[in-house]
């Protein structure tokens, strides 16, 4: 069957599901209805290896024998484009009865779905590591690790150590007070750092303590069983955290650690564009929302901007999804492609008659695997929830789950490690963002986050009795910037809404909303000008005037924070009017004509303030020819007291 451009070969894994090519094939928009393989991985792999000879692209709808038919491809010098789509665990093994072909079709056409790559960058490890543990084990742990690459030890605690025979390995006692940096380029000071006495004998002797001491490694196994070195730890490539206690995942430790050895090309995650951040401007904070998120600690600021370190990153994408302005942008996929596979996997599934669609996102790692469990000793996946695979939960924002409403999806579903529960925060504010968005048009919207480890559960939050609400369906497209996408996602749903409203309220730290100026307080200085990062506060050459767009504001309080007057105000909402798109005045007044030549300069409401408290009562401006001084531009000050007897640049007699 061809199905976008790609030679797509399914089978029914001997029979264990029940797939209707002629239907799968109509439901995919397909031409030649395919055949349905029982064994294509064994007694049918010719039928593989004909498909590569005749084709360029090539579809196999599993991913179990994905590494065999992988290795075939390359036996056979296959030069085309090779893919794969699970539709067994996520579609074919279900209590549900119902035609799944339209499901089906859906996950083919998003796994045929091209992406732009995320691009990478190489990372250089010695692979010379750090084991940093206590006693007897911690020695006998090094030396096994040693075996494979080139290993020293930090005792945090001597404990039980015996001496060893031969100096093998580097051998220290000390504690780690600061580390930093990531694979292959890790930087310790250690306290109490001392070396083995060379003639230890019955107990381990080391000498010349001292503070302070520094060191570098490409690797460390830490199961010191203090806290851990790094924020985020789990999240650092080339450091393993392990409890000594638990032999199984202390070898697993070392299984992975001995492979950190080479060159390694690592994903970059993360784009940022400095010239949309709204982070900080001359010194004053605003934006901290990608700070106050990153679980791995690879987001500094550095002034005005923040710095996202690619070899610390760990991918979670959470900064992308909060980021107000988009300067952080997931790539893994790009925001584009994201909402092109929501618009790919619901407008094939609907397309082929399929109703009332939900979307579960998931990992490819802890969420397919529940998901598999749930497939094999529960009651698997309904026929109308789609499976969503990303990198990470956490990368999707209001943005995007506003696009799977828009394109018709009233149910929601995201998959989140429980093992991982500090990273979920950011998750948490967008779907709160979301659903009162949602919930301000009149939408009956559910966004579950299943962060729980147990099939059941996750059984007993997809399947339910209440079918969900009916929304309207239409075609999304991931063009512009988050902002731009996410004003069209909200203009569709606006336009359908049951409840429409021009104005809706939003929760605290949303990036949507107006600023409320104190015109009683407000001097006109234009400093909220300057600081505005994103331009949405305006001035007027010609006059003393405050415009404002609402449509731009991210709510980054940049604004707030520099008003010498303490007179600005934020308001999280959403304007669906349209007046937010145009600059509204918020505070003007008329400007003070100089008393000498009539040049407009500062506002009349200052002038008079400041006349009416120096006037008479400082003794630069005592009398009535000193005070005219306040009323005159600076040109004319000047000359005005160069041609007084009082001038402060003449000299002496």
């Amino acid at each position: 069957m061809k199905l976008n451009g790609y030679e797509t070969l399914i089978c029914n894994c001997e029979r264990t599901m029940t797939l209707d090519g002629k239907k799968i094939c109509k439901a995919a928009d397909g031409r030649d209805e395919p055949d349905v393989f029982s064994n294509l991985c064994r007694v049918e792999v010719g039928k593989f290896a004909e498909a590569l000879s005749e084709n360029a692209k090539v579809l196999v709808a599993c991913t179990q024998e994905a590494p065999l038919f992988s290795e075939l491809a390359e036996e056979q010098a296959f030069d085309g484009e090779l893919r794969f789509a699970n539709i067994r665990e996520r579609a074919g093994w279900s209590t549900d009865k119902t035609a799944n072909s339209a499901k089906i079709a859906a996950l083919l056409a998003d796994a045929a779905h091209s992406s732009e790559p995320s691009g990478s960058i190489s990372i250089q490890s010695s692979g010379q590591c750090l084991v940093y543990g206590a006693g007897q084990q911690a020695l006998d742990t090094a030396r096994k690790l040693n075996a494979r690459i080139p290993t020293s030890l930090l005792l945090s605690d001597v404990g039980d150590v015996i001496p060893p025979v031969s100096s093998e390995i580097a051998l220290f006692k000390g504690r780690i007070t600061k580390a930093e940096g990531h694979l292959g380029a890790f930087e310790i000071v250690v306290d109490g750092y001392a070396p083995l006495m060379p003639s230890a004998r019955q107990s381990a002797d080391f000498v010349m303590a001292r503070d302070g001491a520094s060191s570098s490694c490409a690797l460390i196994l830490d199961m010191s069983g203090e806290p851990s070195l790094f924020t985020g730890g789990h999240l650092r490539e080339g450091y393993k955290k392990v409890d000594a206690g638990d032999p199984a995942r202390v070898m697993e430790a070392m299984f992975e650690l001995a492979d950190m050895a080479g060159e390694f090309e690592k994903p970059l995650y993360v784009r940022y564009d400095s010239s949309i951040c709204a982070h900080s401007r001359s010194l004053k904070t605003g934006c901290t929302r990608c700070l106050d998120v990153c679980p791995a600690g690879a987001i500094t600021s550095i002034g005005d901007i923040v710095e996202i370190d690619p070899v610390i990153c760990g991918g979670c994408g959470s900064c992308s999804a909060v980021c107000p302005t988009g300067a952080a942008s997931y790539a893994m996929p790009q925001r584009a492609d994201l909402i092109g596979r929501i618009d790919t996997l619901v407008t094939t599934y609907r397309r082929a008659g399929g109703k009332t669609p939900e979307i579960l996102v998931h990992d490819n790692s802890f969420g397919l695997e529940l998901i598999s469990m749930s497939a094999r000793f529960g009651r698997g996946l309904p026929s109308h929830v789609l499976p969503l695979g990303v990198n990470e939960v956490t990368q999707i924002g209001h943005d995007a789950m506003l696009a799977m409403m828009a394109a018709g999806v009233s149910r929601i579903h995201l998959i989140a490690n429980p093992a991982r529960m500090e990273e979920l925060s950011g998750s948490e504010a967008q779907i709160e963002l979301t659903q009162a968005m949602a919930a301000g048009l009149g939408y009956e919207c559910t966004i579950n986050m299943i962060c729980e480890a147990d099939p059941d559960a996750l059984d007993a939050r997809v399947w339910t009795d209440k079918p969900a609400p009916a929304l309207k369906a239409h075609a999304i497209s991931g063009v512009g910037s988050k902002r731009d996408i996410t004003r069209t996602m909200l203009g569709l749903l606006h336009a359908d809404a049951p409840a429409p409203h021009d104005i809706i309220a939003l929760p605290d730290n949303a990036p949507y909303g107006q600023i409320i100026v104190n015109t009683d307080t407000c001097t006109l200085c234009q400093a909220c000008v300057g600081a505005c990062p994103v331009n949405a506060i305006g001035d007027n050459p010609d006059k003393p005037q405050l415009s404002f767009t609402e449509a731009a504001c991210v709510q980054c309080g940049l604004c707030r924070t520099t008003c010498p007057e303490g007179a600005i105000t934020l308001e999280p909402r959403y304007n669906f009017a349209a007046s937010a798109l145009s600059p509204s005045i918020l505070n003007e007044e008329e400007p003070f004509a100089c008393i000498s030549c009539g040049k407009d300069f500062g506002t009349r409401s200052t002038i008079e303030k400041i006349t009416a408290q120096l006037a008479g009562k400082h003794a630069m401006f005592a009398d009535s020819e000193a005070s005219k001084l306040i009323q005159m531009c600076d040109n004319c000050r000047i000359e005005h007291q160069a041609n007084s007897n009082n001038d402060p640049f003449s000299g002496g007699a």
